[in-house]
């Protein structure tokens, strides 16, 4: 049985190589693109369902205190990052920045329902509480620092930074 001379199909074998690797290329592409776009989609849903819990415990808050004028009836919070060089290694993304929140609101929820002309001792209360507290977030530990805190409207808005603790 006589074999043919494989020059015949030299081309015809470098066109499908090529062709099978295009399709390799073009499917690792491909899922790169669809892993990235459903990790986008990921993001979304859990900034979209702490946005929801949020505003449904605002909605009970305002139906409690709906009838007091004069009563803190939410808490704000906003997080800010330390600009460092030990801050970047161990930088805040959104989960982590969203617990920090959730967290640091459950203990300012002291505070609604007491009376916004009662602020004063309310700031020295609420450094104590949270005066260079420590808090555990995804396995991390940060340390958070109170820098603001403002009554406007009968909500109570607190800005702190936060930071990752230095190990030891």
């Amino acid at each position: 049985m006589r074999v043919p001379p494989f020059a015949r199909f030299r081309r015809f074998s470098s066109s499908a190589g090529l062709f099978i690797l295009g399709m390799i290329v073009g499917a690792a592409v491909y899922n790169g693109l669809l892993v990235a776009k459903f990790e986008a989609l990921v993001t979304q849903n859990g900034d979209l369902e702490v946005k929801l819990e949020q505003y449904e415990q605002e909605i009970r808050k305002l139906n409690r205190y709906k009838n007091q004028n004069s009563v803190i009836k939410t808490v704000h919070t906003h997080v800010e990052r330390r600009r460092t060089e030990q801050s970047e290694q161990g930088s805040l993304d959104a989960a982590t920045e969203a617990a920090l929140r959730k967290t640091i609101k459950e203990d300012l929820s002291v505070f609604e329902g007491r009376s916004i002309y009662e602020i004063d001792s309310d700031s020295r209360f609420a450094r104590l509480l949270l005066d260079r507290k420590v808090y555990t977030v995804l396995g991390t530990d940060y340390t958070v620092e109170i820098k603001t805190a403002l009554v406007v409207d009968n909500t109570l808005t607190v800005w702190v930074t936060a930071e990752p603790r230095a190990p030891g």
